[in-house]
């Protein structure tokens, strides 16, 4: 049998970057008050977070989880067959640029943790599948302190320049309510008001 903390300490030796244990206890916080019955992910991994939110929740949750990488989608696949919850967590394998558009479905929480330079892409999807109350979480909003800093490397400008995009998108956005957290990397929290 497997169990969620084998699942941690593997992608930690494997270097597959998961959710920080501290901005994990803010979240906890969020799905707690706010007790979503559909989660939308972009970024799965090898599934670990998404196990964390349904564990969470007593798996009185479905989500839906989005993995470019066919090979950590398939570990995530494996582990969330083997702790029993295939039928709250749903793996979509692609680039979720392309599988966005085709969702339609209401989601009551959204939680963005992927390609960092397609953030504001994911916010514009997100807010179309979104209702009043719903909650946007972005991840790593703060990438190292660069976001935040005059940093200008060319490594890693366009990432830093699309986060930086998508803080001001969220923060002059009058139908969202926002807070940028210290935590972990940085998490942007964004309540849909309308």
């Amino acid at each position: 049998m497997i169990n969620i903390e084998q699942i941690k300490q593997k992608a930690l030796e494997e270097h597959i970057p998961i959710i920080m244990d501290d901005t994990l206890e803010v979240i906890e916080k969020i799905l707690l008050e706010e007790k979503p019955k559909r989660i939308l992910e972009l970024g799965t991994a090898t599934g670990y977070s998404a196990i964390c939110f349904s564990n969470i929740l007593d798996n009185e949750v479905y989500i839906d989880t989005i993995e470019l990488d066919e090979n950590r989608a398939n570990v995530a696949i494996e582990n969330i067959k083997k702790l029993g919850l295939k039928q709250h967590i749903n793996v979509i394998k692609g680039n979720a640029v392309e599988v966005l558009p085709t969702l339609n479905e209401k989601y009551d929480l959204f939680f963005i943790d992927a390609a960092k330079g397609k953030y504001p892409i994911f916010l514009k999807e997100s807010l179309r599948l979104s209702h009043k109350g719903s909650i946007i979480l972005a991840d790593n909003i703060l990438y190292k302190g660069y976001v935040m800093s005059d940093y200008n490397k060319h490594k890693q400008r366009t990432a830093v320049n699309h986060l930086r995009e998508y803080i001001k998108m969220v923060t002059e956005n009058e139908n969202l309510e926002t807070e940028i957290l210290e935590v972990g990397d940085g998490l942007a929290v964004s309540k849909v008001l309308i």
